[in-house]
C-alpha cells in the first residue's frame, strides 16, 4: 500500500518491487497493488468504457499493465483510492517521448460504501471462490471479458457462457482454447489469457535517505547553471559555432541527468516504481521534461501534480524489452489531481508523461 495524508511536508519516497503471491491475494477485496494479470477493480460501477480502453494509435484494446493501491487517509472519499495503468501491447505504437498508448484511470471510495465491508478481510483469509469476480463483478453484475478483465457484454453466440470486450479479444480466445471448448461440459483448465501480463504483487519499501544521492559530477563548479550557458553563447561567436556549443551543452546536460538517474537507481536496481505523491519524477533525460504548463489540470479545476512513475525494470521484468520493435520506454510518469476530487464512484482519467531514453543512452536494466 502507497498512502498520503494529505499533508505539505517533503514527498516520501517509496519504492515498489514485484514478489510472487497466491492469486486471491491479488483480488478486489484485498486492495492489492499489483502487476499484470487481470484488473482487481476497486469501485464495481462507472468503469472505464471501451473506447477509454483503446490505445489512442492503433484503436486495439489495452492491456492492464498495474495498479496502485495509494489511499488518503485525510479524506472520507478517498480511504480506499487505486491508480490503475493500462498500455497497448502493439509495439510499433511506441513512439520516442509519446504517450498515447498509455493510459491511467483512478477510482476511490468511502470506508462505508457498497461494495466492501467497514472492516478489511483478514490477510490470511482466501476468498471462497477467487475467480468468479473475473466473469462478472458483485453488486454491479458488470459483465468481464474473459481475455483482458475489463467489460464486456458481447457473449459467445454459441455457448453465452463466456463474454468479451469486443470482436477482436473474441478471435484471440477461440484461437487460443475456445475453438476446442465452446458447447463443451468439460471446464476448461486454461483460465488465463496468453494477452496479459504475468501476475505479480507490488510489495514496498521506503527509500532510504541518501543512498543514490548525487554527487557533483567530475568537472563541474559549485553554482554552475548549464542552462545559463546554453542561454548565453558568446556574442563573438559566429551563428554556426553557436548551434554546436548548444548542442554540446545539451549534450553533456543529458549525461548528467543520466548518469544521476544511474545513481540514484544503484542501490535498488529492481525497483519498478518509485512513488512520492507531491513529489518530483528521476528523470532519465534532460530531453522532454514537462513544464507546468504541459501538465493539464484535472476537470475538477485543480492542479494535476506527480504521484508516480514506473520505471525501465518493469520491461525486463515482464520480458517484453527487446532489440528492434518493442514495449518500450525510459520512465512512465502519472500526474493526478491534487484534491483527489470525489466523481461518485466514476473511474476518472488521469495524466501520463513518457519520457523515453534518448539515442545515445541505454537503459539500465538488471536481470532478474
Amino acid at each position: 500500500m502507497m498512502s498520503s495524508d494529505g499533508s505539505e511536508s517533503p514527498a516520501e519516497v517509496v519504492l515498489g518491487f514485484l514478489e510472487d503471491a497466491e492469486p486471491w491475494r491479488l483480488r478486489s477485496p484485498q486492495f492489492p497493488s499489483k502487476v499484470g494479470g487481470k484488473p482487481a477493480w476497486l469501485s464495481r460501477r462507472g468503469l472505464p468504457s471501451l473506447a477509454e480502453l483503446e490505445c489512442e494509435r492503433c484503436r486495439l484494446p489495452m492491456a492492464f499493465l498495474l495498479q496502485v493501491y495509494a489511499p488518503i487517509s485525510s479524506q472520507d472519499w478517498s480511504f480506499h483510492r487505486s491508480l490503475l495503468l493500462f498500455c497497448c501491447k502493439t509495439p510499433e505504437c511506441y513512439t520516442p517521448n509519446d504517450s498515447s498508448c498509455v493510459k491511467v484511470f483512478r477510482s476511490q471510495l468511502s470506508r462505508r460504501n457498497e461494495f466492501y465491508p467497514y472492516d478489511p478481510p483478514p490477510e490470511d483469509e482466501p476468498l471462497s471462490d477467487p475467480e468468479s469476480e473475473e466473469r462478472v463483478l458483485p453488486v454491479s453484475g458488470v459483465k468481464l471479458c474473459w481475455v483482458c478483465g475489463c467489460p464486456g457484454n458481447k457473449a459467445c453466440s454459441r455457448c453465452h457462457t463466456v463474454t468479451y470486450c469486443g470482436k477482436h479479444h473474441q478471435m484471440l480466445h477461440w484461437k487460443h482454447t475456445h475453438k476446442k471448448e465452446c458447447g463443451s461440459q468439460e471446464v476448461s483448465l486454461v483460465t488465463t489469457s496468453p494477452f496479459l501480463f504475468p501476475e505479480s504483487e507490488l510489495v514496498t519499501e521506503p527509500e532510504e535517505e541518501g543512498k543514490g544521492e548525487d554527487t557533483k559530477d567530475e568537472g563541474e563548479e559549485e553554482g554552475s547553471s548549464t542552462q545559463r550557458d546554453v542561454d548565453c553563447p558568446s556574442l563573438a561567436e559566429t551563428l554556426a559555432e553557436t548551434d554546436l556549443e548548444e548542442m554540446a551543452m545539451c549534450e553533456t546536460e543529458d549525461i548528467k541527468v543520466f548518469q544521476r538517474f544511474k545513481k540514484k537507481i544503484a542501490p535498488e536496481p529492481h525497483q519498478v516504481v518509485r512513488y512520492s505523491r507531491g513529489g518530483s519524477p528521476l528523470w532519465v533525460s534532460s530531453q522532454h521534461i514537462p513544464s507546468d504548463q504541459d501538465i493539464p489540470p484535472c476537470t475538477c479545476g485543480a492542479k494535476r501534480t506527480f504521484e508516480f512513475q514506473v520505471m525501465p525494470q518493469l520491461l525486463n521484468s515482464l520480458r517484453v524489452d527487446s532489440t528492434g520493435a518493442s514495449i518500450d520506454w525510459g520512465t512512465v510518469t502519472i500526474y493526478t489531481c491534487s484534491a483527489s476530487c470525489n466523481r461518485d464512484d466514476q473511474y476518472s482519467p488521469e495524466f501520463i508523461w513518457k519520457q523515453d531514453f534518448s539515442s545515445d543512452q541505454h537503459a539500465p536494466i538488471t536481470h532478474s
